[in-house]
């Protein structure tokens, strides 16, 4: 199994949330390895524009792969704070360090977030 770290939160759309998850919260967003993996050589990644609204559940972006193009899909509803301007010119980081250099966006929270699992609940997801 891909590497699950404990202290995070995640999507049933292999998405990982860190930070104070709750309104008013900052969070990083981005794919968990078992997506990556799954995708494989990710060599373009949209993400959404500082200052646009994400809503949980909805596409807020797109990543493109060697073997396909996927939607990314946002895991909380907020408003987008940051973007990982470094996976424009290197979005492998995506799939050699998915949950530090391969982040997507940093957002504030919104709504209340609600379906997040945590690492065991995606483990069980992905088995």
């Amino acid at each position: 199994m891909a590497d699950v770290p404990e202290d995070l939160q995640y999507s049933p759309e292999h998405e990982w949330v860190d930070g104070e998850v709750a309104v008013g919260g900052e969070v990083t967003v981005g794919i968990t390895a078992h997506a990556a993996d799954a995708l494989g050589d990710i060599v373009y990644v949209e993400a959404p524009e500082v200052g646009a609204t994400v809503t949980a559940g909805e596409v807020c972006g797109e990543l493109e792969s060697t073997k396909a193009v996927s939607e990314l899909y946002s895991p909380i509803t907020g408003t987008v704070t940051a973007v990982n301007e470094a996976l424009a010119n290197t979005p492998e980081d995506i799939n050699s360090d998915p949950f530090v250099a391969g982040w997507i966006f940093k957002a504030t929270i919104t709504e209340e977030p609600s379906g997040l699992l945590d690492a065991a609940g995606y483990v069980e997801l992905t088995e």
